[in-house]
């Protein structure tokens, strides 16, 4: 599902944005034995905002902190809304599905908003 008025995203969180959403889709195919997936995009005034949930059998608390030893999933996700300045909420418990809900400012997401703030570019170093 689209909410909003569809609007360009920023060519430079395209890649991040779509490898967020893959991932969550793929732990929902792969892991969450699922009946029913959905996913909605809002481009909102204030944010962008990406959700994927699933209906399937969760997953447990202690996965749901560190990770799944030996898979870069969760912590990728993690990482991935760190460097583009976004908030990543994932949420979930054994039997009762999975969620991710990723927020990304408005003044990040859209190349045609006001302010022009990339927080992953790198600064430049004191008297360069």
């Amino acid at each position: 599902m689209v909410e909003g008025a569809t609007r360009k995203i920023h060519p430079s969180l395209c890649n991040e944005i779509a490898r967020i959403a893959s991932e969550g889709l793929r732990n929902a195919f792969r892991h969450a034995q699922a009946r029913n997936i959905e996913t909605e995009i809002s481009f909102g005034e204030r944010h962008l905002r990406l959700r994927i949930r699933d209906d399937g059998v969760g997953m447990p608390a202690a996965i749901l902190a560190e990770g799944n030893p030996g898979h870069y999933g969760l912590r990728g996700m993690r990482k991935r809304a760190r460097q583009i300045g976004a908030n990543l909420e994932i949420r979930s418990s054994e039997g009762r599905g999975f969620e991710i809900e990723l927020m990304v400012p408005a003044s990040i997401a859209y190349p045609d908003s006001s302010r022009r703030f990339l927080p992953f570019r790198r600064k430049k170093a004191p008297g360069a």
